[in-house]
């Protein structure tokens, strides 16, 4: 036998979900893709940064491509560095070129 109930009367249902109730803490921006990498002192200033200027990847992007050039016409001077420095470089170099490989499959412009 179907069991009748009056409006307001009986079980009371709920949805609980975890997940918003979690990230709900960190301000209410809550949607598909939200990146929070850590409290800023002035994250106003940091959104209009990414939202003006670039994103992090363009940036880190724009200091590597800067380091480069600065390796590349300081590299006659380099023969005073330490092989851990020399290491670090070399490095950095082929992270650059590992970069620069991936910007070259996707087609991307600098």
């Amino acid at each position: 036998m179907p069991e009748f109930r009056l409006p307001l009367s009986g079980d009371v249902v709920q949805a609980i979900n975890p997940w918003f109730d979690m990230f709900k803490a960190f301000g209410s921006q809550f949607g598909l893709i939200n990146i929070n990498l850590g409290r800023s002192p002035a994250p106003e200033i940091e959104q209009d940064v990414l939202r003006e200027v670039g994103s992090y990847g363009r940036q880190l992007g724009r200091m590597g491509e800067a380091l480069m050039v600065l390796i590349d016409k300081l590299e006659p001077k380099l023969g005073d560095l330490t092989r851990d420095e020399r290491l670090a470089l070399d490095a950095f170099r082929v992270m650059q070129s590992e970069i620069d490989q991936i910007k070259a499959h996707h087609g991307s412009r600098k």
